[in-house]
């Protein structure tokens, strides 16, 4: 009995080709649409999650003295962290399971100067060895800094242009405030000058080794610890862990995680996820009132065909189970097509390899659809839903008529 169903379900869907195909080519257009902006919003997550982890220098947890983001500005003494409590920190991180790096940073400003023009530079004093560990794989340039070349430093593309640094190399003085209070300056070898991805820190950004960040600082003391684990899935779990031992030990310390420190990346995947939402609904919408519109034509033409079929015999459930079927049917052919057609664009774009420049980027990254097989199975299963439901409205009124009136429908 079944298969007799689905083979009259095909058969009708021929029958009406033209009808069908236009049907059919609004659900694979609109299941393609859906799945091609996945796989972009997807690529976007996974780049920069990589970005705000390693690039930025993030890791995946820092951890500060409880107050420090807050307060720290008015009262940097108050809030650094000693060479004491770095060490006792460090010790209780590097015992927990699955830590991979731990590695004391420092935040700190003040004038660049060449010479002849000083420009506002914003610093941060890393362990270069421990920087270099959180490069990608297959980052172009590595960073230069070495505990070899106490005195040498990276900036930004458009620092070293204001500064007229030809070539990326060349000698600056750098100058700031000590946490006493004084001026202290220092001469600095410019090693590279490199682009930071983001126009608003790339004339001002300096990466320098910590203890020449120290040494301007005058002070031995770092503002927080980066920590890099093996396993992005347990960040919160690490945190929750390291926060209990952390006042286990009598250290009051606050611990924030890659997302939370990483503003462009809650703001960017919050908009994708409107975006693909609101998608999916106009999306949604087209399909169920292309099925509603091909049903509800198909079962006006074929009224006398309900009524012969119910005076032979076939009950009010067997007509509706009819053209659902047929619904579904044109769901899943839609969605077979829409995967073709998901398919050939990603081929293209990945071996075409298109490259754009994203807002608040100032260099041009590849564009990339990743293929998320699991979202196309789950987008199938609910457009297919979809369309059964939208099948059984115009269905159901059909079969609610008498078989004398359906009989008679001209």
């Amino acid at each position: 009995m079944i298969s007799t169903f689905f083979a009259v379900a095909f058969r009708n869907i021929l029958k009406n080709r033209r009808r069908s195909l236009v049907t059919l080519l609004a659900f694979g257009v609109g299941f393609a649409a859906l799945s091609l902006f996945r796989g972009y919003t997807t690529n976007v997550f996974e780049e920069l999650r990589s970005s705000a982890i390693l690039d930025e220098g993030l890791g995946h947890l820092t951890i500060s003295k409880e107050g420090w983001r807050e307060k720290g500005s008015l009262d940097p003494e108050k809030y650094l962290l000693t060479k004491d409590e770095l060490d006792k920190v460090a010790a209780i991180v590097k015992a927990e399971p699955g830590v991979v790096m731990v590695s004391p940073k420092l935040n700190l400003a003040g004038l660049a100067s060449n010479g002849k023009v000083s420009q506002i530079f914003i610093a941060e004093g890393v362990v270069p060895e421990d920087f270099k560990a959180l490069s990608r794989a297959d980052a172009k340039v590595r960073s230069k800094l070495s505990q070899q070349t106490p005195d040498a430093v990276e900036i930004g593309e458009g620092l070293a242009r204001l500064m007229d640094i030809q070539g990326g190399e060349g000698s600056a003085v750098l100058s700031g405030v000590t946490l006493a209070g004084q001026m202290n300056a220092i001469d600095v070898q410019v090693v590279r000058a490199f682009n930071t991805g983001v126009p608003d820190t790339n004339d001002k950004f300096v990466r320098m080794p910590l203890e020449l960040a120290q040494q301007l600082y005058e002070t031995d003391r770092a503002d927080r610890i980066l920590v890099l684990l093996d396993d992005v899935e347990a960040t919160e779990a690490t945190r929750t862990n390291l926060l209990t031992k952390l006042r286990g030990a009598g250290l009051s310390m606050e611990i924030k995680t890659w997302e939370e420190l990483s503003v462009f990346f809650a703001g960017t995947n919050e908009m994708l996820g409107i975006l693909l939402s609101f998608m999916g609904s106009i999306v949604l919408v087209i399909v169920v009132m292309s099925v509603i519109n091909t049903m509800g034509v198909a079962v006006m033409e074929r009224t006398r065909e309900i009524g012969t079929l119910r005076a032979l015999g076939l009950k009010k459930q067997g007509t509706v189970t009819l053209f659902a079927l047929e619904g579904a049917m044109l769901g899943v052919l839609g969605c077979l097509i829409g995967t073709a057609i998901h398919t050939a664009v990603w081929a293209v774009i990945k071996v075409a390899q298109p490259m754009y420049t994203p807002p608040g980027f100032s260099e041009e990254v590849p564009f990339v659809i990743a293929y998320v097989p699991e979202f196309l199975v789950g987008l199938g299963f609910f457009m297919v839903v979809f369309a059964l439901f939208a099948a059984i409205l115009p269905a159901s009124r059909a079969s609610k008529q008498s078989v004398v009136v359906s009989l008679g429908h001209i």
